[in-house]
């Protein structure tokens, strides 16, 4: 919006004309840079530009926006803003969008289906022109995926899976992580492995315990059923903490040796290491642990903690230059394309895992 004059109104083209001296249709070719702007003498667009600045005269974006029938918004869902998750994946986005001159209108659906509609709609009615969604617990709902699809912008999910030519999607490859993971406690030496999974409504859990199984064939790794448990289904990101600490109770109370834990992610291992530590075993020298994700704590807490990394901010830059891509497309009146990326992770080995004594 324009700036305010000392009287609390709006500085306005009428003001930068009377200050100097040309119509006000003058100053409104040069001050939006319209096609005639190019037969205004130098001279003239110097001192309508000095008038403008002294007073500080802004152009108005949003009456812009209706001229022209752009907003440069771009819609950011967001499941639930407390997963830590979010942080580094909406830096990547936000990043990506300012480089743009693209205005992010980010909102929190808090897993709730009625939000995302209501949200979804609040949206449309600001007129945005792409759309990404950061689908971190978002059980898949092929109504709710409807939705989106009947928006008809152009859209990419990150970290859903998605097979159709509508939207696009960013992922992790999960299967590759896991692999990952049970290769490393192998590789020093661990044999005896106990298992927290992820929920079976959630869709990482399934491709990255069957990175897990291939591990385990490939290296002759006994799968021990007593000693794999599951996360239980919930919408809250941080009640994997305590289920991660309430079931690495569960296993010590088994009393079936374990020297390893492989959680299904970084909160579940917190969990897990509280536990562990309450029960007298010491992370890493009795027990080794490893997580997946590699949020910021991971870094940070006590023993640091190994971990699978997802490429979180690298995530979110590509979903934004896919919509960008896809923004431009639309503008060009050419077919929107969906891309699927799959970004390989990347082990981060620290202090809760040792090689076995």
């Amino acid at each position: 919006m324009p700036h305010s004059k000392g009287n609390g109104s709006m500085v306005t083209i009428r003001d930068v004309a009377k200050a100097s001296g040309f119509s006000s249709t003058t100053v409104s070719i040069v001050l939006n840079d319209a096609p005639l702007a190019r037969y205004i003498p130098p001279v003239t667009k110097k001192r309508i530009e000095r008038a403008a600045e002294k007073l500080g005269y802004r152009p108005n974006q949003f009456a812009r926006s209706l001229r022209s029938k752009r907003s440069h918004t771009v819609g950011v869902m967001v499941f639930d803003m407390t997963d830590p998750y979010c942080t580094l994946v909406l830096r990547g986005i936000e990043n990506t969008l300012y480089q743009a001159s693209y205005l992010p209108i980010l909102t929190d659906v808090h897993n709730e289906r009625s939000r995302f509609e209501g949200y979804l709609e609040m949206l449309l009615d600001r007129r945005i022109e792409g759309l990404v969604v950061l689908a971190n617990w978002l059980f898949l709902d092929i109504n709710l995926l409807a939705d989106l699809e009947k928006s008809s912008i152009p859209t990419a999910l990150i970290d859903c899976e998605l097979k159709g030519d509508s939207m696009s999607s960013v992922i992790v490859d999960n299967e590759l992580g896991g692999y990952a993971a049970l290769d490393h406690l192998h590789s020093l030496g661990h044999r005896k492995i106990a298992f927290i999974r992820g929920p079976k409504t959630l869709a990482d859990s399934s491709p990255r315990w069957r990175g897990v199984r291939n591990c385990a064939k490939i290296h002759g790794i006994e799968l021990n059923s007593h000693l794999i448990v599951e996360l239980p289904d919930s919408r809250d990101p941080l009640s994997s903490f305590e289920a991660g600490q309430k079931l690495t109770e569960t296993l010590i109370k088994q009393e079936l040796p374990f020297t390893a834990l492989l959680a299904f992610d970084d909160m579940t291992a917190f969990g897990a290491i509280r536990a562990l530590t309450n029960a007298g075993m010491r992370v890493p020298e009795k027990c080794s642990v490893i997580g997946f994700d590699d949020v910021a704590a991971s870094a940070l807490c006590t023993p640091a903690l190994t971990t699978v990394r997802q490429p979180m901010e690298a995530m979110g830059t590509d979903a934004v230059r896919i919509v960008l891509e896809g923004i431009q497309s639309v503008l060009e009146k050419r077919e929107v394309i969906a891309h699927h990326r799959k970004m390989a992770p990347e082990l981060v080995v620290r202090d809760s895992t040792r090689r076995l004594m």
